[in-house]
């Protein structure tokens, strides 16, 4: 089969293999020995010493433009418009006389809020992950394309900490003036999918957007959800509700009307998934055309083994959404009805499921509280409490109160519910009490969107104040109170009062840049 092969490349960089389609890139890929199609037909490859994201790794290049707009710190680490300048010429060098696989794609599925970039990637598979990940522009579109921003992905290539101004050998670097990202020494592909979330993410609020990490379903009667929640607190599994139509798992925007995804795929955890309980996300890993990250197979029949973490907890699958079976292609939707908030918390504390008064809602989404599970980031080797503003702090440039401040705008504006759903520990804490159960999780969910719990009786956390429901159809009542399920309740109310020590440390960095009836919507301390 002829491939498109460009005999003088238009940019400095060598674009060897243009738009390939996913048969010519598998043929590819099983040339090149990047991967092995297993016996359902998807491809199965692995990612090496990178199993997931290198956070500490990210830098943003400090240059005029940006400069005062973006959140310095711990998270947005600077670089030097002078260090990138190197590294970038390095490795421009260093692929000159390498095969490069490119394509065109899109991001934004709203047109007003659209941007087009150009993904540049080593290996076969990892155009094939761009492609499911990203939107596929049309023929139309394809014709005469000029990309917003690139994205240079380059793993065989090593950063020198010594003369680049880098941490390692592996580097994110975001140019937001030149609009191009350079991805080098990790072959996890997460980092393609992310760093383009970030230029998103500072793009979007000039244009009265809020970026969101999120998934968004909406069901047959126009009642719109947003899943808000970090990796591993289930946004694709409870949005992948056959009941409801799925716009997207992860990376959604809420413009002047509506809802609308950034993505054209979903990049979804594969760790023990469940025919029974999540099928129409288990049954992407047995198509042609979805990516299988650092997957168990069998070497002589090539069947998969979804429940094995041999090579990482984060196994990860890359599809189109398509693949979904009651995925909206459009991507878009109107205003949501209700928002949830989704944590998995390693403590055991947080009720299964809650309602949030406004104030809540902007303290919870400031604090972003979560549990790191294993294998998401480098270094993380089992659940771990974390805070993350915006259930995605590494992925915003500005300050979270800048995101917060459009959210409370919209939840107000629209009268929007926010319920907390903690899809984490239940009995005790991680390694003494279980992870809360996915049916009983998407039974509360639905209750919730059904408007079921509107009237049902609640009672308030004394730690944390949020309303807990004393019913929930289908659900036993004892595991709605977190204190009934611990064997020793003092052992619970002393984890409670470290886990809300916990908020309060944390929240002290945003104080400043809230209200006072915010900063008090916390969790108490003197209890």
């Amino acid at each position: 089969m002829a491939v498109t092969r460009l005999r003088k490349p238009s940019t400095p960089l060598d674009a060897t293999y243009r738009n390939l389609s996913t048969a010519e890139l598998y043929e590819h890929a099983v040339r090149n020995g990047e991967g092995t199609i297993s016996a359902h037909g998807s491809l199965v490859v692995r990612t090496g010493k990178h199993t997931g994201r290198s956070p500490r790794d990210k830098f943003i290049v400090r240059e005029p433009s940006s400069e005062e707009h973006v959140w310095w710190g711990a998270v947005n680490q600077p670089i030097s418009e002078e260090h990138y300048d190197r590294l970038r010429a390095r490795l421009i060098a260093h692929l000159a006389d390498r095969p490069v696989y490119s394509q065109d794609l899109h991001i934004g599925a709203h047109p007003a809020h659209r941007r087009s970039l150009r993904v540049y990637t080593e290996t076969a598979w990892a155009s094939i992950f761009a492609r499911n990940l990203f939107r596929n522009p049309t023929a139309d579109d394809l014709d005469g394309f000029t990309p917003n921003f690139t994205i240079i992905d380059a793993p065989s290539f090593k950063a020198d900490p010594e003369t680049e101004g880098v941490r390692s050998e592996t580097a994110i670097l975001v140019h937001l003036q030149r609009m191009e990202i350079i991805i080098v020494g990790t072959e996890y592909a997460g980092e393609i999918k992310k760093s383009a979330f970030t230029v998103m993410n500072y793009l979007l609020p000039d244009e009265g957007a809020l970026p969101m990490h999120s998934s968004v379903n909406v069901g047959p009667d126009e009642d719109p959800v947003i899943f808000f929640g970090l990796s591993g607190t289930g946004k694709t599994t409870l949005s992948a509700d056959p009941e409801r139509s799925l716009i997207g798992d992860d990376e959604h925007g809420w413009g002047a009307d509506g809802l609308f995804n950034f993505e054209g795929g979903c990049y979804a955890k594969t760790i023990r998934l469940s025919a029974m309980y999540e099928p129409d996300i288990f049954a992407t890993t047995r198509r042609f055309g979805t990516i299988l990250e650092n997957v168990d197979l069998d070497e002589v029949t090539r069947e998969l083994d979804l429940d094995s973490e041999r090579f990482t907890e984060n196994t990860r699958g890359a599809y189109p959404l398509e693949f979904i079976g009651n995925a909206d292609p459009t991507g878009m939707t109107t205003h949501p009805k209700n928002v949830v908030f989704l944590t998995a918390d390693a403590f055991g504390i947080l009720p299964p499921i809650s309602r949030l008064t406004r104030e809540q809602a902007q303290y919870h989404f400031i604090s972003g509280y979560t549990a790191k599970l294993a294998g998401t980031e480098i270094g993380v080797t089992e659940p771990k409490a974390t805070f993350s503003a915006g259930f995605g702090a590494p992925f915003l440039p500005r300050h979270p109160g800048e995101y917060a401040a459009m959210l409370a705008e919209r939840l107000e504006r629209f009268d929007v519910p926010v319920w907390l759903v903690n899809t984490g520990w239940s009995g005790g804490p991680y390694g003494t009490g279980e992870r809360m159960a996915i049916d009983h999780t998407r039974t509360m969910v639905r209750a919730a969107l059904r408007g079921e719990l509107d009237d049902v009786p609640t009672e308030t956390d004394p730690v944390f104040g949020v309303e807990i429901p004393t019913h929930v159809p289908g659900v036993p009542d004892e595991i709605l109170r977190p204190r009934d399920t611990w064997p020793d309740p003092a052992a619970y109310d002393a984890k409670a009062r470290e886990l809300a020590r916990m908020f309060a440390d944390n929240f002290a960095d945003y104080a400043d840049g809230v209200s006072q009836s915010v900063r008090e919507a916390g969790p108490r301390i003197d209890g």
